[in-house]
């Protein structure tokens, strides 16, 4: 009983893990480069709904607090890309790692600037509302992130499957500049998919916010969410929210059964595990480039 309750916390945590793991692997597919601030960017989403949420702030509605938190961190990630990335474009990938490492710092000093550093608590429509069954307790915000991942993974893998932008974003990311030659409007995509993944963080942030308090340094926990979608697949979306689920499973448990050096560890060695035994991930898209 007490591992199934661990199981169903760590589906909840994972789902988070993977939402932001969708960030880093919808700039992967568009552009093949890798947004180190995509947690930064979540910890922002969710301040920025507690700003236009909570009643001592602005006091809008919960989800009119959070369609605009997205929609403003669409034009973050929008101008981002515009403003900051595409001065690096045609560079070596490094510089924009780089880069989006120093982004993250940017947006830490931010948040702390504006909200402060002492953990704030998002006000939700669903706090403290739990199901019990058969002696399990599975609290509604469990629910409400469970829900939201899946349909929001569905709806980008539409996306990027079926949809002329999403397809002329993996054909950027195949050969940039072979796609700019027959056609594929390139930096406008790029752009759109920064926006995209600004408000993907955003969803993952207000999520993280139901379960707890937030503060600058949330931003952090982008570090397991490239671990997950390393270990999903970096070129696949339903790779990055099986990395997280694994990894959000995976740690409560060990933290239960394990030793506390080797919790922390787990979602590193899992990843070390993955890497060496299939290098692409466990849904690897490894092919050929076409040009």
């Amino acid at each position: 009983m007490e591992l199934l309750q661990l199981m169903i916390g760590g589906l909840a945590n994972g789902c988070i893990y993977g939402l932001v793991a969708l960030g880093f692997v919808m700039i992967y597919k568009a552009s093949e480069g890798v947004n180190f601030a995509q947690g930064d960017m979540m910890m922002l989403g969710a301040f920025i709904a507690l700003g236009f949420g909570n009643t001592d702030q602005m006091g809008l509605p919960f989800g009119v607090a959070v369609l605009l938190a997205m929609v403003l961190m669409f034009g973050i990630g929008w101008g981002v890309e515009r403003v900051v990335v595409r001065q690096i474009f045609g560079q070596p990938q490094f510089a924009l790692v780089i880069l989006t490492i120093a982004l993250g710092f940017v947006f830490r000093f931010v948040a702390g600037s504006i909200w402060g550093y002492t953990p704030l608590v998002l006000e939700t429509p669903f706090a403290g509302q739990n199901l019990r069954s058969g002696g399990i307790v599975i609290s509604l915000a469990d629910l409400v992130t469970i829900g939201v991942t899946l349909v929001l993974t569905l709806a980008l893998w539409a996306f990027f499957a079926f949809t002329r932008i999403g397809l002329a974003a993996q054909a950027a990311s195949q050969n940039q500049m072979a796609a700019y030659i027959v056609g594929v409007p390139v930096m406008r995509v790029n752009s759109l998919i920064w926006g995209l993944s600004g408000a993907v963080a955003t969803v993952a942030g207000v999520l993280y916010a139901t379960r707890g308090a937030i503060d600058p340094n949330i931003g952090l926990l982008g570090i397991k969410a490239f671990a997950a979608a390393v270990i999903g697949g970096l070129g696949s979306l339903p790779g990055a929210l099986l990395g997280g689920l694994i990894i959000g499973v995976v740690e409560p448990v060990a933290g239960r059964y394990a030793p506390g050096e080797l919790a922390k560890m787990s979602p590193y060695i899992i990843m070390l595990i993955v890497l060496v035994t299939r290098p692409g991930g466990l849904f690897s898209q490894i092919q050929m480039k076409k040009v």
